[in-house]
Order: C-alpha cells, then structure tokens, then sequence
C-alpha cells in the first residue's frame, strides 16, 4: 500500500511528523486567537471604565449587549465568509485577506490612546474590521487543516488535535500579555499587543504559505447556471458589508440612533426567525426520509441547548470579568494581578482536561458505556449550573462591601470548562452525524447560528448583573443556577426519546459520515472555534 506524503507541497518536510502545512496553521491559528482572546479580555472593561480612566463610560447593560453583538457578529460573519473563500477568492487568499483586515482592526483600536483617532470612531470601526476579518479567516483556515491529509483516518484526527492545542495556547496567552500592558500601560498598549500578534500571525503565514501545496489557491468553479446568482449574492455581501459601515458612521454622526441593547434583542428575534423557517424548510422537504426527518428534530433540540449554553458560558469575558474586576480579591505577594488573567483559566483547563475527556470518551466506548448525545448536553448544562453555583455563594459573601478569593472564579471557570467539553466538541460532531446528506452544510452553519444566538443572550443576560446592584446579584446567579438545573434535566429526562428519534442506538460510537458511502467528512472540533 502507498505511504501518504508527508507533507502538503513541501515533500520531505514535516511538523511533529505531519504535514508541513500544519506547522503554517497552528502558528497562524495560535496568533490570531492571541488577538481575538487578549483583545477580548479587554472589551468590556474597556467600556465600562469612565472616560477619566482612558474608557468609554458606557454602562453596563450596554457594554455587554455591544460585547454579545460583537461575539455574535464574528460567528454570523463565518458564513458570508466561507462563501466568499468558496466562491470569489479561495480559502488561502480568505485566509490572508481576513488576517489583514483583523490586524488594521486591532490597530484602529490602539490608535484612540495615541491621540491620532477619535475614541468611538477608533472602537467601532475597530470591532467592525476584526468582525469581517474573521469571518474571512476562522471558517477558511479551518478547512485547510483537513485537505492536508486527503488519506483521512486518525492521523488527521492526529492533526486536528495538534491544531487545536495552537487554539488554545493563543487563547491562553493572549489575556496575559494584552491585560498585563493594560494594568502597567494603558489600555491601547493592551490593543497594540492584540494587533502586533495578528500580524505576527500574517508574517508567518506568508513566509510559510507554500507548505499548504495547492488547495484553495484558487477558488471553486462556478456551476454552470449558477453564474448570475452566484454575482447577486457576492453584491449582497458587499452591499450588506457597506451599509454595516454606514449604520455606524450615521450613529456615530447622531443622525441616527443606535441603542446597542434593543439592537441586540432585534437580533434574537431575526436570528430565532431565521432558524425556525430554515428547520421548518428542512422538515417540509419531502425528499427525506423519516429517520432523517426525526434526525432534524433532535438537531433543533441540540440547537436550542446549544444557544442556552453559550449564553451562560460566554458569561466569562462580561459578567465574570467585571466581578473579576470589581469584586474579587487580586492582590498577591504585592502584585496586582490583572482581572483579564482569569480569562486564561479556560483555555488552560481545556489544555489539561481535553485529553483526559478524549481518552474517558474512548474508554467508556470500549464497554458500550459512553454516554449518549443528549445525556453528554445533560451532563455539560449540569456543570455549567454548578459553576454558577459557586457565582452564587461568592456574590452573597460580597453583600456587605468586601471582596471575596479567586478561588470561586478559579472554581467557576474549571466546572464551565469540564461542561464545555461534554458540550462543544459533542454538538459539532452530532450535528456531522445527523444531518441530511443534502443539508449538511447548512446544518453546520446553523450550529454557527446558534453560538451567536447563544452571544447575543449572553450579552443581554450579563446587563442584568449591573454593579449598580450588587444586592440583586445572589438571586440572579441563583436563577441562572437553577435554569441551568432545569435544561439539564429535561434532556436527562429527553435523552432515551432523542435517542430513539435519531436511531443513536444503532450507531457504532466510532460511527462518522465516512461509513455512508459517498458521504461528506468534517471533523468536529475539538474545542474553540
């Protein structure tokens, strides 16, 4: 049997024995999520800090609901962006194009504290970029990673593993650096580091573009027929793309009025509109079958727990950061450590933890004991709630004024960790399992749907913990614990239906589309997206 080559475009040269290529997308990944995590670490803070302190001043419940637009905008711009790498320019250009972009974001976003750009001018226009940026580079970058091993197999799983170690590391380190400039700088210094790692990023990946070999230099073949809608649609990206920039020049200008938390909730409305007459579509299609018409059923059911989930999850980079920041203990051996730190507790347990759950999920396949799709949500909703538990005892010992230890965000942020495990990677590999071969594509962006719908009830779910009422704040923590109770419940209670109604006790639990003959292979995630 023939050896598949080592390397993609670079025969002979390797990357911790895989493809050459690998080595120029873990560097590439790992420095752009340095940008986006640092940079996001900062946001809210940024805000809510007064004018006096080099912020914007803004309140609370508007600084989160722009945090959850902003979030949400990165994920809904993933698919315009995957279009566009598919259509118009190939995914290593989207890939470049995109790294650009997202460095002159993080660059406006520095400027402010240089005197050179106005500071809402600078911050918007700054998130804008980093949006469109990454919408370009994460889905395009992603896809690279599994056409360097056209032989499939675990040696690409192998790949994607190292892949998303780059992930994390970024994500790790990108607080670190960006919040420690910020306490001992400013907080444009914070932005600059943001913006100096995208480029870093950019430098790498050209230097070492020629390992990716030939796949996405160019775009795909139009069908033919398809030309015409093919133009409509890319003029409908740009046309959607100009107005976004105008909106904000007109808002920034006063001719209109933007109120970034009512924006947010017309958001939930559009977004829960379109997902119910895309799976209404779906369910209609008479070319289904009746298992895959059940299958989509369980789809919508692990959409909904989806966008619940990241709801409370994305909690860390609003909520969680202002308590980290307002009323958490930080002193240590007369260092003042950073409240953005804590936002790198997450991808360190992810370090840790993920191949410890990866081996337990394989173990317990072995003895036919591996929990089943639903039970996994069960389980991920349970310990989301329990990490909120630990919000609750903390945000009643701060009633009468004081601060309380890290160690109830340290807490915290492991049981969200260990929930996020038993979730994402599980959700994206459901969703690859059981959508209609026709669909399947669509089906993916839907999961991308509702991570941003998740953001978007994140950033309004946030507004409510307003440090203008730290007395409210036990109840409210008290009642994200016991929803998260409930949904972790019902799909305890829903698992052997949804079982049931997907035929997941006749799948093998090494079952992938790869065992459909002629089907289309993604791999899931392992982690961030």
């Amino acid at each position: 049997m023939n050896q598949p080559s080592p390397s993609a475009g670079t025969p002979g040269k390797t990357f911790f024995g895989h493809p050459a290529g690998l080595g120029t997308l873990f560097f590439t990944e790992l420095w752009e999520r340095f940008s986006y995590y640092g940079m996001r670490a900062l946001l809210v803070l940024f805000m809510v800090a007064t004018v006096a302190e080099g912020g914007l001043g803004f309140d609370d419940p508007t600084a989160t609901a722009i945090y959850g637009l902003y979030t949400a905008g990165v994920y809904l711009a993933a698919l315009p962006g995957g279009w566009l790498a598919d259509r118009i320019f190939g995914q290593q250009d989207a890939v470049w194009y995109g790294g650009i972009i997202i460095a002159a974001g993080h660059i406006v976003l520095a400027l402010p504290g240089f005197g050179l750009v106005g500071e809402h001018y600078g911050f918007f226009f700054g998130l804008i970029l980093i949006v469109i940026g990454t919408g370009l580079l994460k889905p395009n970058i992603s896809s690279c990673v599994g056409e360097l091993y056209p032989e499939g197999g675990s040696r690409r799983d192998a790949g994607y593993v190292l892949y998303y170690m780059g992930i994390n590391v970024g994500a790790f380190l990108g607080p670190l650096i960006c919040g420690w400039l910020r306490v001992d700088f400013g907080w444009h210094y914070g932005f600059a580091a943001a913006a100096v790692g995208m480029i870093a990023g950019l430098v790498v990946y050209r230097a070492t573009q020629r390992h990716l070999g030939d796949y996405g230099k160019l775009p795909n073949p139009t069908p033919p027929g398809e030309e015409r809608r093919t133009r409509n649609v890319k003029l409908a990206i740009y046309a959607g793309t100009g107005l976004l920039l105008l909106a904000a020049v007109l808002g920034l200008e006063g001719f209109i009025t933007i109120d970034a938390r009512n924006l947010s909730e017309a958001s939930v409305y559009v977004i829960v509109g379109v997902a119910a007459l895309f799976f209404g579509r779906v369910l209609l299609d008479k070319a289904l079958t009746g298992l895959e018409r059940r299958r989509v059923v369980v789809l919508v059911a692990l959409f909904i727990g989806a966008a619940l989930f990241w709801s409370g999850f994305e909690q860390a980079g609003s909520s969680l950061n202002l308590f980290a920041e307002r009323y958490t203990a930080r002193e240590m051996f007369g260092i003042l450590i950073p409240a953005e730190w804590f936002q790198s507790l997450n991808p360190l347990y992810i370090l840790i933890f993920a191949p410890f759950f990866s081996a337990l999920w394989i173990n317990l396949g072995r003895r036919n004991l591996d929990p089943s799709i639903p039970l996994k949500f069960a389980l991920g909703f349970l310990q989301l709630g329990l990490g909120f538990g630990f919000m609750w005892i903390a945000a009643s010992l701060i009633q009468d004024g004081g601060q309380v230890l890290p160690t109830w965000l340290l807490l915290t942020y492991l049981f969200h960790t260990t929930g996020e495990l038993c979730l994402s990677p599980i959700g994206l590999s459901a969703t690859s399992k059981l959508a209609p071969r026709r669909y399947y594509s669509q089906m993916m962006g839907m999961w991308f749907f509702g991570a941003a719908l998740g953001n978007l009830l994140a950033g309004l779910l946030a507004g409510e913990f307003n440090g203008d009422d730290v007395s409210a704040f036990p109840e409210r923590f008290r009642q994200v614990v016991i929803f998260c109770g409930a949904v972790g419940v019902a799909f305890l209670i829903a698992t052997p239906y949804l079982k049931k109604m997907a035929g997941l006790e006749e799948l093998p639990p090494d079952y992938t589309r790869e065992d459909e003959p002629g089907a289309f292979d993604a791999d899931a995630g392992k982690h961030k997206q």
